[in-house]
């Protein structure tokens, strides 16, 4: 699938509005993104629509998260055009975590699972869980838990229930009839019974009554199980990205 920029960035802002930093700024077409840390996507410079010197944003950069005790991380996607990552390397920036964007649209026949319960505000139960199925430290869950209620879009919280025991997070957010889906994780023994898939279709299945008839996500490219399950509910790689990060 070859999106062009328009298309691009609105997945972009979707991604950014779904998982949205405690604070921001706007330089030169790129969107600078600061979250103390927690989640390189909340802590990175992103192309929105490149216009300046790259190198003048770049120094700018490196002082901003400077000042913010943060590593300095850029997240480049085919929005940045091609100068930035060769002057990134030069520059000595590592690397790291090739990223999928998937889309798809969504099917008819979903429907939201018995055994799966989705909020549309996260109680602390729903919050303590997810944090800890995805390794969030207990000295970052506050962090973890303002970036969640920064959230505008209508969402939904997800929890898959197994004889009563919470087994899978997950959680999606809708906007302009789309619907992101983020973090879906099982629990380490639950895993490999199809409670991944279930999670999913209950989701995009939720997704619909909130107007949505299209989805899209973000796996890391060496995520092969992953990306086989997106698969099958018709995912297919709409653009990448990468990080570049100072060593």
């Amino acid at each position: 699938m070859n999106l062009d920029d328009a298309a691009i960035r609105a997945l972009e802002e979707r991604a950014f509005n779904a998982w949205p930093a405690l604070r921001s700024a706007y330089c030169d077409g790129w969107l600078f993104r600061f979250s103390e840390g927690l989640t390189r996507r909340a802590n990175s410079v992103n192309a929105i629509a490149p216009a300046g010197n790259f190198r003048e944003t770049m120094d700018l950069a490196e002082a901003l998260y400077g000042r913010q005790r943060l590593p300095t991380v850029f997240r480049l996607s085919p929005l940045a055009g091609n100068e930035p990552d060769g002057v990134l390397h030069r520059a000595g920036y590592r690397y790291a975590d090739e990223n999928h964007v998937m889309t798809a649209a969504l099917g008819e026949d979903l429907r939201v699972d018995p055994d799966v319960e989705i909020e549309t505000q996260p109680s602390p139960s729903w919050s303590a869980g997810f944090a800890a199925a995805n390794g969030i430290s207990p000295a970052m869950r506050g962090v973890h838990d303002r970036m969640l209620a920064a959230i505008l879009m209508p969402a939904g919280y997800a929890t898959v229930f197994e004889a009563g025991k919470p087994v899978a997070y997950g959680l999606a957010v809708v906007e302009r009839g789309m619907v992101g889906l983020f973090d879906i994780v099982t629990v380490p023994e639950a895993r490999r019974r199809g409670i991944g898939r279930l999670l999913v279709k209950s989701l995009l299945a939720w997704a619909q009554t909130q107007g949505a008839s299209a989805s899209y996500l973000q796996v890391l490219g060496r995520n092969d199980a992953a990306r086989g399950l997106y698969g099958g509910f018709g995912f297919a790689e709409a653009y990448r990205y990468h990080y570049r990060l100072r060593v």
